[in-house]
């Protein structure tokens, strides 16, 4: 069976991730999380004071960083590795989370990431989650799904995220957070936040992660045995 791409973009905490890795696990594909990228680059920023301001030390940090995923066979989960050490746990953090949108508006490192990511997903079979997947890293993508959900409900799913891994965080500041994070990913100049053309909507607001993952293995059935492209409304 030929492999495609399959691209879910969206909005923080609307399940892109879960539903990204689950499908990828039906479909036997590689699960590429590129928002994990981003948070990686925004570590080592962070870690060696990095101007954001400063073309030349932004170029030449890109220059040292190598990001790579590995699986952890004992967790049962893709982890990220930055430069040889493991970061999956720390990038997780919320002060990671308070600045990685801006980290990732920056055009190099933009530029940077969708290159790797187009690398990544060149020979197809994979299933890859972020924010312009659909509309930059691979606007050929087989089935684009954009994802959304209502903030409440977002910021409720991030809270108990951040919980299960012994963070406790007010809720208004995990709203006020993913609210200045939509702004700056939707208004940035390169490559925003934005639902593409062809892209299925899928709002999860009332919807559990099976029924996600189903509405996803639907639209890649379809597209595969019908070449299906009509749009969800």
């Amino acid at each position: 069976m030929k492999k495609i791409v399959i691209a879910i973009d969206g909005y923080s905490s609307c399940g892109k991730s879960t539903t990204a890795k689950l499908v990828a696990a039906e479909l036997g594909y590689a699960y590429i999380d590129t928002g994990a990228m981003y948070r990686a680059v925004t570590l080592y920023f962070l870690e060696h004071h990095v101007s954001l301001t400063n073309p030349k030390e932004v170029k030449d940090a890109l220059d040292k960083i190598d990001i790579s995923f590995h699986y952890n066979p004992k967790a049962k989960r893709n982890e990220v590795f930055l430069n040889g050490l493991n970061v999956e746990d720390e990038i997780r953090k919320m002060y990671i989370s308070n600045q990685v949108s801006e980290v990732s508006v920056v055009k190099e490192v933009r530029r940077a990431m969708v290159a790797q990511q187009q690398k990544m997903g060149r020979k197809r079979g994979v299933v890859m989650d972020g924010r312009d997947i659909g509309t930059a890293v691979f606007p050929d993508a087989e089935v684009k799904i954009f994802m959304t959900a209502d903030v409440d409900t977002r910021a409720r799913r991030r809270q108990d995220e951040l919980l299960a891994k012994k963070q406790l965080i007010n809720l208004d500041e995990i709203k006020a957070n993913l609210q200045k994070r939509d702004l700056i990913d939707s208004t940035r100049a390169e490559s925003p936040l934005r639902r593409a053309d062809d892209a299925f909507l899928l709002d999860t607001s009332h919807m559990t992660i099976d029924e996600q993952v189903e509405f996803v293995l639907n639209k890649v059935t379809s597209r595969i045995f019908n070449g299906d492209y009509a749009l969800q409304e």
